[in-house]
């Protein structure tokens, strides 16, 4: 039996001055979400251009995600082994 599954992850951006923000949300199918922020700088003698801070911002937070989901997912697995997991990225 094949089942499919999917996510869908939000990202908003904040743009003040010459910082973007970016916060992303997951919700999983065992009704946690999880939520990951990043930034990016503009340098001062650098264009404006906010596709490009949206797409640096937006990378920090699914990296925070990322990672976020790793570290559930090891939490699960320790919790039916009792051995701690070491899930890298």
């Amino acid at each position: 039996m094949q089942t499919i599954v999917g996510w869908h992850i939000e990202v908003e951006f904040e743009e003040v001055e010459k910082t973007t923000r970016a916060s992303c949300l997951v919700r999983l199918q065992d009704g946690t979400e999880l939520r990951a922020h990043g930034h990016a700088n503009r340098h001062p003698d650098d264009p404006e251009q906010m596709r490009v801070g949206e797409e640096i911002a937006a990378a920090r937070a699914l990296n925070e995600l990322s990672r976020t989901l790793l570290k559930k997912a090891g939490v699960e697995i320790e919790e039916v082994t009792h051995i701690p997991a070491h899930i890298r990225m």
